[in-house]
């Protein structure tokens, strides 16, 4: 691998590109009219403008992705994570111009994009699932009798759906007909499939989910992850290891992440996502993500191990190198999502210029920015500006350190989340592990927060 093409932008683009460079491999971004200055058109080798603002005339355009790689003498492609990460069929045309694909197969891509036939996969592998239905549900089921089979309350969701969308709550068996049909068609909407599958919903769950590197004959996996604190299933925070498991469980789900890996046969990066309840000591399977996920960093803190770095070593041919016996934990992290939004205000989001922006320092500290001071948050994208990851020996001094390193934060310009961070950093119920994937939205007066 000599020279990559990095299909993405902001903060994943410019993490892409500092382990390409330090690996001795140049990079070429591409990026749509509203990114040509953006910090990682800068710090690109190679900057390629593949289309206007919209993301589908740009990003997410495969022949302009393809005709930029073959311009540039790309001989690799990696996808970050969002836009073409997960598309099976991008992939596949990558692979069919003869360039290196930085992810897993296709055909994984299009087994775990396929959340219904991922819990079958799941099923097969003896990963604990959740009661629910083992595939799509098809015309002609008594979803009634499905439903009262399962309990309630229970979860619709979409076969092809991700990062949080495509899933409906039906609290009462009155409401299970009409939701069925909204989730249906917001489902062939956003992913083209009205496919919908049911799954038993765990209140006040933990979620909880576990790192696994394979490359066709070693399966590792780095560790797991906590991402309990999250906001209309979007992750706000998140720490590695997830503090408060009980060993056993922790090791079935280290121990059935693997397995899944190693029976579908995974190349590459993947995390294995479960619900934990905390009252049962009950875990399990949601999903697998077929890529490198936002909150890696935290794993690389804790491991010391370049995940990126991993990617593109495995991509281009060569072996782990290493076993489970290898990897050691060390420490604890957090990792805090700034984003562009307005918390006092339904965390509308906030596009602007940033005037001036200060990050923090210090033993421990990482902030991964796609943004510097004077450049602008376009509205037509994600609001994701950056993250402050922080790494120290125990959850207690991370928790403190976290703490001082949010209040160093300086974004002037537009709204961010930080100060919702610094709240929820330091209250009783995070620093107890009390909190639950639905618990911003019990608290309501957290949301008067704002920076």
């Amino acid at each position: 691998m000599k020279k990559l093409l990095v299909a993405n932008r902001g903060e994943i683009a410019v993490r892409i590109t500092r382990t390409a460079h330090e690996m001795g491999i140049s990079v070429v971004a591409v990026v749509s009219e509203s990114d040509k200055e953006s910090y990682a058109a800068e710090l690109a080798d190679e900057v390629i403008v593949i289309g206007p603002a919209p993301a589908g005339l740009s990003y997410l355009n495969h022949d302009a992705v393809l005709k930029a790689a073959a311009d540039s003498g790309a001989d690799a492609v990696h996808p970050g994570y969002g836009f073409l990460s997960e598309n099976a069929e991008f992939a596949r045309k990558v692979i069919d111009k003869g360039l290196i694909w930085v992810g897993p197969s296709p055909e994984s891509i299009e087994l775990m994009g396929n959340k219904a036939r991922a819990r079958a996969a799941a099923i097969d592998a003896r990963v604990p699932t959740l009661r629910g239905t083992e595939g799509a549900l098809r015309d002609g089921d008594d979803i009634e009798a499905i439903a009262a089979e399962i309990g309630y309350p229970l979860v619709v969701k979409a076969s092809a759906g991700g990062g949080g969308r495509g899933i409906r709550l039906v609290a009462h068996p009155a409401d299970l007909v009409s939701t069925v049909a909204i989730a249906q068609a917001e489902a062939l909407a956003a992913f083209n499939s009205s496919d919908v599958y049911f799954e038993l919903f765990v209140t006040k769950a933990r979620h909880v989910e576990v790192q696994v590197f394979g490359d066709g004959e070693t399966y590792v996996h780095m560790g797991d992850r906590d991402c309990s604190m999250q906001r209309r299933q979007q992750k706000v925070l998140e720490e590695a290891p997830a503090p408060g498991l009980p060993d056993h469980v922790r090791q079935r789900m280290r121990d059935s992440a693997v397995e899944l890996a190693r029976q579908t046969a995974y190349v590459g990066a993947g995390t294995v996502e479960f619900l934990y309840n905390p009252e049962t000591e009950e875990v399990s399977f949601i999903e697998m993500n077929t890529r490198l996920q936002v909150e890696h960093p935290i794993t690389e803190a804790i491991t010391g191990i370049d995940l990126v770095r991993e990617q593109l070593r495995i991509a281009s041919g060569e072996r782990l190198g290493y076993t489970q016996k290898d990897i050691t934990f060390t420490g604890h992290a957090l990792e805090f999502r700034i984003n562009a939004e307005d918390p006092s205000n339904n965390f509308m989001p906030s596009p602007g210029v940033i005037s001036s922006l200060r990050l923090p320092g210090g033993p421990g500290v990482r902030a991964d920015f796609g943004f510097i001071a004077g450049n602008v948050v376009a509205p037509f994208y994600d609001s994701l500006l950056g993250k402050i990851i922080v790494w120290a020996p125990t959850r207690e001094h991370a928790i403190l350190r976290a703490e001082r390193v949010l209040d160093e934060v300086r974004i002037e310009g537009i709204k961010t989340t930080a100060g919702l961070l610094r709240t929820l950093v330091s209250l009783a119920d995070f620093r107890h592990v009390t909190h639950h994937t639905t618990y911003i939205e019990s608290v309501p007066h957290l949301l008067e927060v704002s920076v």
